[in-house]
């Protein structure tokens, strides 16, 4: 049922996954109103939409345990990453509100790419063992 890689690194990347987004997910019931203030004024019902898409980082981080579902969470980690990308993008573009509260320009410019190395690990961490094996794809072909 809970079956982890056999190597070291993705044991390690599939168990750090639920922390993670368990952890990002919990604050946004504990701090929303740091996600209501990124989110892209052409939104309709901000708080509501925090809370979703806290609920889903908690459900399918703890998803990505269990061999059955690990493989749909990755997916849905990857669709959930990719459906809160407007906000980074809103936050790009209109700094000012965010580093006159302090947050570093740095930081605000950095979530862009990091959006795509947490969709890399969400997939890389959760593929079953045979596709995440280095050279399964040229394995498979033979």
């Amino acid at each position: 049922m809970f079956q982890l890689p056999s190597t070291l690194g993705r044991k390690i990347g599939l168990l750090l996954l639920p922390v993670f987004y368990v952890g990002v997910g919990v604050s946004h019931f504990t701090s929303p109103e740091d996600f209501v203030a990124i989110m892209p004024p052409y939104l309709p019902w901000h708080l509501e939409l925090v809370y979703l898409s806290g609920a889903i980082e908690i459900a399918l981080g703890l998803a990505v345990l269990p061999v059955a579902t690990r493989d749909h969470a990755g997916w849905g980690l990857i669709a959930l990453l990719v459906a809160v990308f407007p906000a980074n993008i809103h936050m790009a573009i209109n700094p000012e509100p965010f580093v006159e509260a302090g947050v570093s320009l740095g930081f605000i410019y950095a979530r862009l790419p990091f959006q795509f190395i947490f969709m890399y690990w969400a997939w890389w961490a959760t593929r079953p063992e045979a596709e995440a094996a280095p050279g399964a794809s040229a394995q498979a072909a033979a």
